[in-house]
Parts: structure tokens; C-alpha cells; sequence
């Protein structure tokens, strides 16, 4: 070697550069805390977001309620003290999930017959039925206002008033239908599947584990017995001689009964008021001026209003929120 030649020199040591383990140098150990404090400051923003996020959605939610959550039922006229038809609407499936359930149907009865403008109480019935508890439940209330308020109670039907829907239009004193409404249906049903045969075929096996031997009998996976059938079809004959009660007892010697009227079958308006189903045709219009002698109609049919909608979606957006700010905090840990 050359005396002239200088030595090598070493490479420069970057401070950012990992060392080895046995190396802990003070620039790694302030590079360590720069991550933490970095990742720890991260995570509070991410808090805060959601904190003020939080709030912000709660804001805006009690604003929308307090601005839509003004009417819980129907269109009112401002000054129903005057004269008036009520109206309550009975529309779709009748049900406990629904808006046409007995809860809310009885509500908007009890507002119509309590208010002293309104002369008669309608119900504007579209439905083609559904539970006859719910039913039976809106027909008992019926019967009993009309006597507290001596009001009387009349049954408009649109397109079609069936099954439960009939049970209930029987309390009136009168029923109004369109010439080709489609009336009647009164019979019970208890609808179901069965796929034994299927699941032979199949070679697939079905494990049902009850505590009682009827228990499952339902169960559309296993076999019937004949005791079990006779034993569904003699509930059903009762509550389908709840119903025939109920209307023999609405309609009286006005119902031209054959046997034909409680088979389970239904007919067009038309054919109901010759059947004694119905009384004559008419629409809501023609009964609040002809009948009541009242044609300035309020809607008194109680709905889920936008706030209580509101409540609902709010609910399932929250939730949905705060998963994902559990989540998200999870994964910063």
C-alpha cells in the first residue's frame, strides 16, 4: 500500500436506519417515541371526530324532530269543532307490525269519537285482511264507542275489504262499496309447508329435539299425524265460528245467508249488497254529504309521522357508527 493513499472511510450512519438489536443508540430510541406520540395523537383525532361527529347527528336528529314531529296522525282541519265526517283509514295488511294493528286503529277511533265536531266516524277500508285477534280486538272497540259516544259508525270500502278486514266492517252501522270492490272471504286459514318427501329423497336426516310430543308439530321438516291435523283444523273451526258471530251478528236479518256466504269465498261489491254483505254503493265523498250531512271530511288515521321515522333509521345509522369507531379504534391498538 501506497503511504500517499488515505485509509477507507466508513459509511455515514443515517439516524432513521434501524440498527442492530444489540445497538440501541439514543436516535433510535427518540425515532420510537416520535411513532408512538404520532400514533397516539392520530388516534385522539380519530376520537374526537367521532365526538363531534356524534354530537353533530344528534343536532341535526332533535332539529328534524322538533320541526316534523308536530302531527302524529292524519291531515286534521285546524278547527275540527265544526261540523265534520272523521275519518280513520284502514289500509293494508292487518297486523301487529303494521300500521293498520289494532293499537293504532283503536287511537284513531277513541280522537274521532271524542271530538264533538265530528258527527259520524268512517272507516275507509283497503284491505285484504290478516290477523283476526287484531281484528277481533278493532271490532270489540267499535261496538263499544258507538254506544259510549252514540255516534254512528260507518265502513267506506275501496278496493277491497276481506277476510280480516270484513270482520272488522261488520261493527258498522252501515257499508259502503264500490260496484266492483271485492268483499267478503270469511274463513280461516293456516298456510304452511311440508318437505318430508323432498328431504327422503335427499338422504338428508332432520334432528327436532322437543320437550313435549306435539311440540313441534308445526315444524314443516317433520310429519304430520292425524291427531295433529284434527287438532289445527278444530281451532280453526273455532275461530272461523268466532267470525261467522261476528258477522251474523253485525249484519242481522240484513244478510241473505247461503251456503255459500261463510265457505270462504268473496264478491264484488255488486254482489255483497244483494248478498246482505254491504248496504248500497258509495264512495267517501257520498257518504259524508249524503249520509252524515257533514261533507267537510277530517282524516283522524294516526301514521308513523317523518320524526318517528327518523328515530327508526337514526337508530340503525348509530349503531352502524359506532361499530365502525370501535373497529377503526381497535386497529389503531
Amino acid at each position: 500500500m501506497n503511504d500517499s493513499e488515505s485509509p477507507p472511510q466508513a459509511a455515514p450512519v443515517d439516524a432513521k436506519t434501524e440498527p442492530l438489536a444489540g445497538d440501541r443508540s439514543p436516535a433510535w430510541e427518540r425515532t420510537a417515541i416520535e411513532k408512538w406520540v404520532n400514533a397516539t395523537l392520530n388516534e385522539q383525532r380519530i376520537a374526537r371526530r367521532w365526538k363531534y361527529g356524534l354530537r353533530t347527528a344528534w343536532l341535526v336528529f332533535l332539529v328534524a324532530l322538533a320541526w316534523f314531529g308536530v302531527d302524529r296522525g292524519g291531515m286534521r282541519n285546524p278547527d275540527v269543532s265544526r261540523a265534520h265526517t272523521a275519518v280513520v283509514e284502514i289500509k293494508g295488511e292487518i297486523a301487529s307490525g303494521s300500521e293498520a294493528n289494532a293499537e293504532l286503529v283503536i287511537s284513531s277511533m277513541r280522537s274521532a269519537f271524542e271530538d264533538e265536531g265530528a258527527q259520524a266516524v268512517v272507516l275507509l277500508i283497503n284491505s285484504p285482511g290478516g290477523s283476526p285477534v287484531q281484528a277481533g280486538i278493532i271490532n270489540d272497540e267499535i261496538r263499544r264507542l258507538k254506544v259510549l259516544h252514540k255516534k254512528p259508525v260507518y265502513v267506506v270500502v275501496e278496493e277491497t275489504c276481506a277476510s280480516a278486514a270484513y270482520y272488522i266492517a261488520v261493527a258498522a252501522d252501515q257499508i259502503f262499496v264500490d260496484k266492483a270492490s271485492v268483499v267478503g272471504s270469511i274463513g280461516v286459514l293456516m298456510d304452511g309447508f311440508g318437505f318430508t318427501g323432498l328431504m327422503e329423497k335427499l338422504g338428508v336426516e332432520r334432528r327436532l329435539m322437543t320437550a313435549g310430543q306435539n311440540k313441534g308439530f308445526l315444524d314443516p321438516f317433520s310429519p304430520q299425524t292425524e291427531k295433529q291435523r284434527e287438532f289445527a283444523q278444530a281451532m280453526l273451526n273455532q275461530i272461523h265460528q268466532q267470525f261467522i258471530g261476528a258477522v251474523k251478528a253485525g249484519r242481522g236479518e240484513r244478510l241473505q245467508e247461503t251456503p255459500e256466504t261463510f265457505s270462504g269465498l268473496f264478491w264484488t261489491g255488486e254482489q255483497a249488497v244483494k248478498m246482505g254483505l254491504a248496504d248500497q254503493l258509495g264512495n267517501l265523498d257520498f257518504v259524508a254529504r249524503e249520509i252524515v250531512k257533514a261533507p267537510e271530511i277530517v282524516d283522524y288515521t294516526r301514521r308513523d309521522n317523518v320524526a318517528e321515522r327518523l328515530v327508526k333509521r337514526f337508530g340503525a345509522s348509530m349503531g352502524e357508527s359506532l361499530a365502525l369507531a370501535l373497529r377503526t379504534s381497535s386497529a389503531l391498538r
